[in-house]
């Protein structure tokens, strides 16, 4: 790969269920009828988003509406999954454009989940937490945006853990919270604030050791010409 490829469509980093997952999408492309393109599946990302804050909404009256918030994170995988393989295999060449929207509208989904579960708080402090819980999914997604910009490596899942993995997060504490109701939301908010906040900090002190790394192997062997070499 020359330095001017651009690599947004080739990911890095493994995750537990990948396998199985690119199993299933080499299987499911082929069989996708020929009138629905990728855009199309990168498209519904943002009406699975517009469903999610409403299932999120009617959950509020009747929380057994949080099992639709599930349905919409398992359609969001599903054409999320597809529209990148399936434009590789149709050649419809929207890579650059590809990358852009179907991120784009996964910060969007990724933001209508955390604002369908603050409908169903009245406390405060816990719609203070979810506010804190959707800034760090905005800056956790950003880290990885910003760490393809420096290095044109583009990573989304670390420790074996990504998109796939926290979906069925998703799905499982939304089973969980439908039998046991929302009275565990005033401590089970807090840790999971707590625990993605820890992997933000991890993850973006990582990111900021490896490039500091890069840019200073870069000034050892005079890629730079002209500048400094960075001092702590």
């Amino acid at each position: 790969m020359t330095t001017n490829e651009f690599a947004g469509d080739k990911k890095k980093g493994q995750s537990v269920l990948g396998p199985i997952e690119r199993t299933f999408i080499d299987w499911a492309v082929p069989k996708i009828p020929s009138a629905i393109m990728s855009h199309h599946l990168t498209a519904l990302t943002a009406v699975w988003a517009a469903l999610t804050v409403f299932f999120g909404w009617m959950a509020i009256d009747n929380l057994q509406w949080i099992h639709g918030v599930s349905v919409m994170v398992f359609l969001q995988w599903l054409t999320d999954s597809l529209d990148g393989s399936l434009g590789k295999y149709r050649e419809q060449g929207l890579v650059k454009w590809g990358f852009f929207a179907d991120h784009f509208l996964d910060l969007i989904f990724a933001g209508s989940v955390v604002i369908a579960y603050s409908f169903l708080v009245e406390a405060w402090w816990l719609e203070f937490l979810f506010l804190v819980l959707l800034l760090i999914t905005c800056a956790t997604m950003a880290v990885s945006f910003l760490s393809f910009a420096a290095t044109n490596e583009f990573q989304i899942a670390y420790f074996g853990v990504g998109p796939t993995e926290i979906r069925i997060g998703y799905i499982a504490l939304n089973t969980f919270v439908s039998f046991a109701g929302i009275a565990m939301f005033s401590w089970g908010v807090p840790v999971i604030v707590g625990i993605n906040l820890l992997a933000l900090g991890v993850l973006a002190a990582q990111t900021s050791k490896t490039l500091w790394q890069l840019d200073y192997e870069a000034d050892v062997h005079g890629l730079r010409s002209g500048a400094a070499r960075p001092t702590a």
